[in-house]
């Protein structure tokens, strides 16, 4: 059985493995012409929040995804391994001057360990007039780290990664060696699907040194510090439908402002690297199957798609890569036509 998965960015790699685990006897190649640091993935801070209007299918289906998600990274988090996968337990307060229900997550507050309301005291730990706030334990996963462990250990496992670009699903269909692919493209299936459901969200972040800064934090206007391995991610931006990948000195100015108004410690940390990634976002999240039908009149190819979390993609790639093999296993076990 040959297995086949398009994109090597945080969902590409966990369906990999995923794949991998769910059938054992199947030969599993990952095709993609970006990897690692020139990855979406690679600039999340990689934090375990999914936003509150991220959504799957249904709403079972989306909880069970992020429930997943969540057990995989604190299941590594807890192996000898945590260090060099880049993933550990982080703890934060998210302030909100403007609504109660911004501080609020409905999707983990049952799931990590600590989630409660913040205290009157701990709503003076950053300077501004805070009136509502929570504390959080939940798990980071830095991609830096992750995706160069997560391929080491794809091919320990047998897998194969092929450097190529893919323009047309048709290109695939024409080979008789993949029994299912899984798109795992991102951005990419906009062009690749002809999906005008999937739009970027433009993300802008730096990255200090400032070893100091050992607990997350979160407040309006999309402000966010994120302490990681290799740095604090200083965040950030939300540009819908932008495609411009190169920073901006006006948000990076924004960007060091609101973050040094909230914890003055950071002014004078020096920037390790600024970046932009384009989130793709799309709802509901395309985790399904599709039946590809071939031009030359060849067989038909079996397509999982798997793409459009957003800025979640690190929180829940592991669930939906679970989901996605679910998937696959239904389209082996099915005779009959999707």
């Amino acid at each position: 059985m040959h297995l086949c998965v398009v994109g090597a960015g945080v969902v590409g790699l966990t369906t990999g493995l995923e794949l991998q685990r769910q059938f054992r006897n199947a030969s599993v190649t990952i095709l993609a012409d970006r990897f690692e640091q020139d990855t979406c993935s690679d600039v999340a801070a990689g934090l375990f929040r999914p936003g509150t209007s991220f959504a799957g299918p249904t709403e079972e289906i989306t909880r069970k995804w992020i429930s997943d998600a969540y057990r995989y990274w604190d299941e590594i988090r807890k192996t000898a391994d945590a260090a060099e996968a880049g993933v550990a337990q982080l703890s934060g307060y998210i302030f909100s001057s403007i609504d109660p229900g911004i501080v609020r997550n409905h999707y983990i507050e049952q799931i990590v360990p600590v989630y409660r309301a913040a205290t009157e005291q701990e709503l003076t730990l950053c300077p501004g007039e805070w009136k509502y706030g929570s504390f959080f334990t939940t798990v980071l996963a830095e991609c830096r780290l992750f995706q160069p462990w997560a391929t080491k250990r794809f091919l320990a496992n047998g897998g194969r990664i092929l450097t190529q670009k893919v323009e047309s699903f048709q290109d695939l269909a024409s080979s008789t060696k993949y029994d299912v692919v899984v798109n795992c493209t991102g951005m990419g299936a906009k062009k690749l699907c002809s999906d005008y459901k999937l739009v970027p969200i433009r993300g802008q972040v730096i990255k200090v040194k400032a070893p100091w800064v050992k607990t997350a934090f979160y407040a309006d206007y999309d402000t966010y510090i994120i302490p990681g391995f290799q740095g604090v991610t200083l965040g950030g931006c939300r540009n819908f439908d932008s495609f411009n990948t190169l920073p901006c000195k006006y948000d990076s100015g924004a960007i060091r402002e609101r973050c040094e108004k909230l914890l003055p410690s950071l002014k004078g940390a020096p920037v390790i690297r600024e970046a932009v990634g384009l989130r793709p976002h799309r709802d509901p999240v395309r985790v399904e199957v599709e039946l590809m039908g071939s031009e030359s009149g060849g067989r038909n190819l079996k397509v999982v798609h798997n793409y459009g979390h957003g800025g979640y993609g690190v929180t829940t790639a592991p669930g939906t890569a679970i989901y996605a093999a679910q998937l696959v296993g239904d389209v082996l076990k099915s005779n009959s036509k999707l």
